[in-house]
């Protein structure tokens, strides 16, 4: 798969951050390291990454004397990234503060790609990735199946929630249950609800969607992600975002992936907001994975290089042909493929 390449002052720049990053973290390192020699950090014990704040994390401690305490910690300069959610071994320092040594196996993670193609990890130990969206902002095909692939090559379970129920007219109705449907034609959970009509309490739907499982909400900012939160966690100081009347589009509110413990039992993981999910850092095999109805047909078109875009003889035209595959959903396949593929010969023209 080709990688985006960058011209000579964008190199320059990523350089030059790279080596300010090296040497804070070896400064770091340094402290951490005579910290240690001077005996001054404490036993190692388990931990539970809840938030990022760039360089340092808060960790909760999940065992000894500070079981259930939120410490702000430093991270030794040979641990890869970590992100909320992630499990930890971590060592208490001084003035409050600690200092992570290790990470533990990830049972999964969810990542997106950033401007310059490479991953972003999101979050880390999830049992199921809520997609919200609302009728407002309205919904479309491929913005749900750029998420729906993310879940399907991570394999993590998704699920669609449907928000803001109050907002459907007759005008859109149609649409919208002909949107919803194709999704539990293919099996995805489709849950419907309404935060604001729920008042301050949470719906029963949201409920049994999120007790005693870790998820983590995404989708495009303004369908009321932060709301839901605030009805699960009345108590937590969530910033809620309002659709602006002018673009209709989404006010991003949330800064950091942060980990909440819900009283009814079992964790969310509210994550920054998303308008766009690329996946042009995936190859086109992943693609078609991704897509449950065209991952049955896959290694049967009649010429083994098919592209899958109008080529003769393909095996996924047939089956669109046959009625298997939606003509919304075999479009959004094509709209994906051919952004990853214009994303990719982009990233080899660059100088």
């Amino acid at each position: 798969m080709a990688k985006r390449r960058l011209n000579k002052q964008q190199q320059f720049r990523i350089k030059k951050v790279q080596e300010e990053r090296a040497a804070r973290a070896a400064r770091k390192e340094k402290k951490v390291q005579e910290q240690a020699d001077a005996g001054e950090l404490g036993p190692e014990q388990e931990g539970l990454v809840i938030a990022h704040y760039g360089q340092q994390l808060d960790v909760e401690a999940l065992e000894g004397d500070q079981e259930g305490d939120v410490v702000r910690c430093f991270v030794r300069a040979n641990i890869d990234s970590l992100v909320t959610g992630d499990k930890v071994v971590w060592r208490p320092g001084k003035n409050e503060t600690g200092v992570i040594v290790a990470r533990s196996e990830r049972r999964n993670l969810l990542q997106r790609p950033d401007n310059f193609g490479a991953l972003k990890p999101v979050a880390a130990n999830i049992d199921h990735i809520i997609l919200v969206i609302a009728p407002e902002p309205e919904p479309h095909d491929n913005l749900i199946d750029r998420y729906l692939v993310a879940s399907e090559i991570t394999d993590i379970p998704a699920v669609i929630l449907l928000n803001k129920t109050d907002l459907i007219t007759d005008s859109n109705r149609e649409y919208i249950d002909a949107l919803l449907g194709r999704y539990e034609a293919l099996g995805y959970e489709v849950v419907r609800t309404s935060a604001a009509e729920s008042g301050d309490k949470p719906s029963p739907e949201v409920e049994a969607l999120v007790k005693d499982q870790t998820s983590v909400f995404v989708g495009q900012s303004g369908v009321g992600k932060s709301s839901i939160i605030q009805t699960l966690m009345p108590d937590e100081a969530i910033r809620v975002g309002a659709v602006s009347e002018s673009t209709g589009k989404g006010i991003h509110t949330t800064t950091t992936a942060k980990l909440f413990h819900l009283p009814l039992g079992g964790d969310l993981i509210d994550s920054p907001g998303i308008r766009e999910f690329g996946l042009w850092h995936m190859t086109a095999q992943e693609i078609e994975y991704g897509f449950r109805e065209i991952r049955e047909v896959i290694g049967t078109c009649k010429f083994r290089n098919c592209r899958h875009m109008g080529d003769p003889g393909c095996a996924i035209d047939r089956a669109a042909e046959e009625g298997k595959i939606s003509p919304e959903r075999l479009k959004s396949f094509h709209r994906i493929l051919q952004d990853m593929t214009e994303q990719q010969a982009r990233g080899l023209k660059l100088d």
